[in-house]
């Protein structure tokens, strides 16, 4: 259910047209989702549902988001611009952003650079995967042997891996390492999932800790 409170949109400058610019992005991973534009309509809306309303400028008129396929983007937390005159907001969303090429941003068509080097956006991508063979199990799947094995086989690879990567640091080559960290990240994310733990909600604890 979205969280209902108080929010001060008096800051938010709307153009000549009435929109303000919006910034869509996955509150998990940090993909940005979408390009959208609110009017004061939509925005009063969004903050007072809690879920994500925009400006359907085609129909000329205020629409929830995913209305029509009964999707939702549950607003997690909202940013504005110095000068007011664009919003950022992070989102839960449910359901994909096109079902045709099964895509939850609508930036799908990459044109330049490598997708691999993208830092702690990949453990929110790799925690939907991970969820989504969670719900549909494929034979033969590695994840879905882990999970089918439960807990107690999940967290022994948990451990074996941080040895592993304790054996590997014990070398001067850092592909080892790096390997051996990976397989580790990767059984922690499934033992995460296991047990219903967001990403985000170990992220917050981390920042209790780092005051």
């Amino acid at each position: 259910m979205a969280i209902k409170e108080t929010v001060d949109v008096s800051k938010i400058k709307y153009g000549a047209n009435g929109l303000v610019s919006v910034v869509v992005q996955d509150y998990e991973s940090g993909e940005v989702l979408m390009l959208a534009e609110m009017n004061a309509e939509a925005v009063e809306k969004t903050f007072t549902t809690g879920y994500a309303h925009y400006y359907n400028a085609q129909k000329k008129c205020v629409m929830k988001y995913g209305v029509s396929k009964g999707n939702t983007q549950t607003v997690k937390v909202a940013f504005l611009t110095e000068d007011g005159g664009s919003l950022l907001l992070k989102v839960v969303q449910k359901g994909k952003l096109s079902a045709e090429k099964n895509a939850v941003s609508a930036f799908s068509t990459q044109i330049k650079g490598a997708y691999n080097d993208i830092g702690g956006e990949m453990f929110g991508r790799l925690q939907r995967i991970v969820a989504e063979v969670k719900a549909n199990p494929e034979d033969g799947a590695y994840t879905s042997f882990l999970f089918a094995r439960g807990v107690d086989r999940i967290g022994k690879k948990v451990g074996e891996e941080a040895v592993e990567l304790v054996i590997a640091a014990k070398n001067p080559e850092k592909v080892g390492v790096i390997n051996e960290a990976a397989d580790l990240l990767y059984h922690v994310m499934v033992l995460l999932s296991a047990k219903d733990v967001k990403i985000s909600e170990v992220c917050s604890e981390l920042c209790k800790r780092n005051r």
